[in-house]
């Protein structure tokens, strides 16, 4: 199996983790992580851009 092969594996395994703890993920948190997989996004980056979506979905609550 390839790093890809294994990488894809892995996130449909957190995927369906993320399903039995009654918290799925929807298909636009999916493509986000399909698009960290594709494009080989370190780590660091990845938590970065989830942070920086999370203050600004946070920024627009409160402005409403």
């Amino acid at each position: 199996m390839s790093d890809k092969d294994t990488i894809r594996q892995r996130t449909l395994e957190a995927t369906h983790l993320q399903a039995i703890e009654g918290n799925p993920l929807d298909a636009e948190q999916l493509a986000m992580f399909e698009m960290f997989d594709r494009e080989g996004w370190s780590p660091e980056r990845q938590r970065a851009y989830i942070l920086e979506r999370a203050r600004s979905a946070a920024a627009q609550q409160a402005a409403e």
